[in-house]
């Protein structure tokens, strides 16, 4: 499986929690401006297929391909399509591909929705955050619950799914008001729903707020509560929990998602965006070298790597087959553009991500999931292993957690409770304990 993931970092105004890799500005230079941007990441992604093919990774074609930001409905609905064209162009897409992009309820209409649609998308994840008027102003959002409604109809119209996403734990946002956002998601009639607790950085404008003693800091006693408010209404609509944070009707799952958490390679394209490939071939070559990909108007543009982040001059040659890999894009559009207008792969960093990672990352991934965690492959990992330290893991010492109501087994499968999930971070550390990590 493989998918890609494509970062638009652009926004009509930065929410005052946000955190995320964007900006405000039409323009950041180098050619990363919002008018020019799809010719820009489909310059990486020639970069990015190339890289692909000198290091020994064939990729199937795309399964699943993710638009985020920022806010990607902030460019055109055509330069949304180029970039998919491109990726079919590029990879090619499977015949059965989840396509989806983030939307701000503000930035779309029908006649948008319809030139997705038409231009192959099959999804759309609307940004709601809030169904009431106060939370939404604290949070610096600018819709409305009926933006989010009109958006949500236009999608059903045009033959799309949708999603929403819920952020719960906002200042000022009582158990009622938090109520009433879940039942405005659930009455919306869409088939996927997302709440996220909110996450408050300290460089943030509410992080300072905060700090300031201006707003209320996010209790986690209140967004525990707030959490087991939403299992219920959503379970009791018929939204089934698949993943710590993500409950959909069966067969509406995030695909995309779930090949994160199920630990599948994925390209990620635009500034900030990582990449995970889980084996790359070693290669032999000066580190001087420069990759090759084909140009617009059919001659080849040499690639050198940007900022000591390609794999060539970071000492991929050593790397064993046997390993992963992750990336890493600038993350300033100026900074970024300008490594793809020198020809250069735009990655920040790369590193080998070792055995340990690896069965660090299986683990607090499966943990996640309804589907839970594979003992068959985590203990196929440890074994394989030269590491004496480690050990497998058995049924009987996991005994203690079920007792304390924190996981369920079921055959080879180790399933986290809604206790396990509100206290997930300790059931992972639990797991790490018994795997001698």
């Amino acid at each position: 499986m493989f998918e890609v993931y494509i970062h638009v970092p652009f926004c009509l105004r930065r929410c005052g929690y946000c955190d995320f890799n964007t900006y405000t500005a039409t323009d950041l230079g180098a050619g990363a401006s919002r008018g020019n941007y799809a010719n820009m990441v489909i310059r990486e992604m020639k970069s990015t297929k190339q890289w692909q093919l000198d290091h020994g990774i064939a990729e199937p074609p795309v399964s699943t391909v993710f638009f985020g930001g920022g806010t990607p409905t902030i460019l055109a609905a055509r330069d949304l399509v180029a970039m998919l064209d491109a990726i079919r162009k590029t990879w090619g897409i499977a015949s059965n591909a989840e396509i989806t992009t983030e939307a701000n309820p503000d930035t779309v209409n029908e006649y948008y929705i319809n030139e997705l649609a038409a231009g192959g998308f099959t999804r759309v994840s609307f940004g709601m955050q809030s169904a009431v008027p106060h939370v939404l102003k604290t949070l610096d959002r600018t819709h409305t619950p009926a933006n989010v409604a009109a958006g949500v109809n236009a999608a059903n119209k045009a033959g799309l799914r949708s999603s929403v996403d819920l952020i719960y734990g906002a200042p000022g946002e009582s158990l009622d008001d938090w109520r009433t956002s879940v039942t405005t998601a659930i009455d919306l009639g869409v088939n996927h729903i997302s709440a996220y607790a909110l996450t408050v950085e300290p460089t943030t404008k509410m992080g300072r707020q905060i700090a300031a003693g201006t707003l209320p800091k996010p209790n986690d006693d209140d967004e525990a509560a707030k959490y087991e408010i939403a299992d219920d209404l959503f379970a009791a609509a018929g939204l089934e929990w698949y993943e710590v944070s993500n409950w959909a009707r069966p067969g509406y799952e995030s695909q995309h998602n779930l090949g994160y958490w199920r630990n599948v390679d994925w390209a990620g394209v635009g500034p900030g965006a990582h990449s995970h490939y889980n084996n790359v071939t070693e290669i032999d070559r000066p580190q001087s070298a420069l990759l090759t990909a084909p140009a617009s108007g059919g001659t080849t543009e040499a690639i050198a790597p940007a900022g000591g982040g390609c794999p060539a001059e970071a000492g991929l040659g050593v790397v064993p087959v046997s390993h992963g890999l992750r990336s890493w894009d600038i993350a300033h559009p100026r900074l970024w553009g300008t490594a793809i207008n020198e020809h250069r792969i735009p990655w920040a960093d790369s590193e080998a991500i070792t055995a340990e990672e690896n069965l660090e990352e299986l683990i607090m991934l499966g943990l996640r999931l309804r589907e839970g965690l594979d003992l068959g492959r985590i203990n196929q990992a440890i074994a394989a292993n030269e590491n004496t330290s480690w050990q497998t893991i058995a049924v009987d010492p996991l005994r203690p957690m079920v007792d304390e109501g924190l996981i369920t087994i079921s055959g080879n499968r180790v399933i986290p409770t809604r206790r396990g999930r509100l206290l997930n971070d300790s059931v992972i550390e639990r797991f790490f304990g018994l795997a001698g990590i």
